[in-house]
């Protein structure tokens, strides 16, 4: 890794970094026949390593005879855990203090670091999820379905090593930045469910009068009097799988293609004239309505003069319903349709489990408030102006929160290159040279290693310490 590094630092590698007593190692090889429901051995796995945090997601567990047949490394508090597999390959987090003792899987990589290391667990768990270590990890990556970079690939890195005065400040720094980051994406994650219900109280504004507060009189009407509710060719010639076409004479609709307030033609297929010919229903026309009977419940369209398809029929998911009312604004029936009433008619009202649906016999009699047209055509242009309104503070949200999401890579690449520390550099030059530089650090370690490896033999993993079950 060739970089420019600040007064005092030095490049190493992670064996370098650790003390004669530190481990770096994979975790161990643990079977489905290894492991042990009833156990009191917790078997740490990939979906428990975050990124930056222990996620604490899974419930794997074998006993002490295995571990102990195994050999196992138990984990200690403030472990460094990398997860050698996606997603995202290479992320890394601490191990806190748990209810059980644990040992973690073969595609995990522990790294223990005592006192005696040249560099903090929490520096190099940030150095780990850096941009500039994760790009290297891509790089280094081996494997066709599934990438993973292997430990021996991790020790080869060059890593930045800061005088260990200034990691504790650059540890501090980021712990500080870092909770400001979380605590701006929690506000701003908060936020879509607060437009969602926003735009649920409008909606039930709308059909209720409250939104215009008009003292023009409303009606109730079931649909059956408002449409006429017309169902798909369910006979013998519905399409088959065999007859749909990529391009053709006539659109085939499915629920896909049907959304809350309109269609969706990003997936479509087509039927060819003379399967349509043969078809005895199901055939829109301009200004008829389609809502979706069944899976996703209550999803409407209309069919007007912006729907680029001239031929369109639709599938047994569905009804059309075609106006008889003429003072019926398809808009204002769409608001209707996906505000909390109409939504608890189909929720009270709905048939199945597995596949949810909503019987025309059953639709045909909902209860349908319908205010005087002019009332109508005021209720779609104020639900249309606060909807605008939603989507326009919706898109400055998800905007700000790509800058979030950017912003921790941002802070941990200035702590990389010693940015955050740079006045404190400048401050205390004592700390950062001499026999308390990053260089002097590493020879201390080396010596160290040196002194010990004669008097004690070392072993590849730390036997397992006993515990009593």
């Amino acid at each position: 890794m060739n970089q420019v590094i600040p007064e005092g630092w030095a490049l190493a590698k992670l064996d370098e970094l650790i003390s004669y007593e530190g481990v770096i190692s994979d975790g161990d090889w643990v079977e489905s026949k290894d492991q042990d429901p009833e156990g009191n051995i917790r078997l740490i796995q990939l979906a428990d390593i975050g990124d930056g945090e222990f996620l604490n997601k899974s419930n794997r567990f074998m006993n002490v005879a295995s571990a102990q047949r195994l050999n196992c490394t138990f984990l200690k508090e403030n472990d460094v855990l990398i997860a050698r597999m996606p997603d995202p390959l290479g992320r890394a987090c601490l191990f806190p203090k748990i209810e059980h003792e644990a040992v973690t899987v073969v595609d995990v990589c522990l790294i223990r670091l005592d006192d005696r290391a040249g560099i903090y667990p929490k520096v190099l768990m940030h150095w780990i999820n850096s941009s500039v270590i994760r790009n290297i990890i891509a790089l280094e990556a081996t494997g066709t379905t599934r990438k993973r970079i292997t430990r021996k690939k991790l020790s080869h890195f060059d890593f930045p090593l800061p005088p260990l005065a200034e990691q504790k400040v650059i540890a501090d720094k980021l712990d500080e930045l870092l909770a400001q980051v979380e605590s701006t994406k929690a506000r701003l994650d908060a936020i879509p469910a607060i437009l969602k219900s926003f735009r649920q109280s409008v909606l039930a504004a709308a059909v209720s009068g409250k939104l215009t507060e008009s003292r023009s009189e409303w009606r109730n009407e079931q649909l059956k009097n408002c449409f006429e509710c017309i169902d798909g060719d369910r006979g013998p010639n519905y399409p088959k799988k065999d007859d749909y076409l990529h391009s053709g004479y006539s659109l085939f609709l499915s629920t896909k293609n049907v959304r809350q307030f309109g269609f969706d033609f990003s997936n479509t297929v087509f039927i060819s004239k003379e399967k349509d010919s043969i078809l005895r229903k199901g055939r829109l026309e301009r200004g008829d309505i389609v809502i979706t009977t069944r899976g996703t419940l209550g999803y409407v369209a209309s069919y007007d003069e912006t729907v680029p398809y001239d031929v369109v029929r639709i599938n047994s998911g569905m009804l059309i319903l075609r106006k008889k009312d003429a003072q019926f604004i398809n808009d204002y029936f769409k608001i209707l349709v996906a505000s909390p009433y109409f939504q608890k008619l189909i929720e009270d009202q709905k048939t199945g489990s597995a596949q949810p649906q909503l019987p025309a016999k059953i639709l045909k009699d909902f209860v349908l408030p319908i205010p005087e047209y002019e009332e109508q055509n005021e209720i779609v242009r104020r639900v249309e102006e606060l909807f605008a309104f939603a989507d326009k503070v919706e898109a400055q949200v998800n905007a700000a929160q790509t800058r979030v999401n950017n912003l921790t890579q941002s802070i941990l690449a200035k702590a990389f290159r010693g940015e955050l520390t740079a006045d404190w550099r400048a401050a205390n030059p004592e700390l950062i040279s001499g026999e308390n530089s990053a260089q002097a650090l590493l020879e201390r370690i080396k010596a160290e290693r040196e002194a010990l490896a004669v008097k004690k033999k070392p072993t590849k993993k730390p036997r397992v310490k006993k515990v009593t079950a």
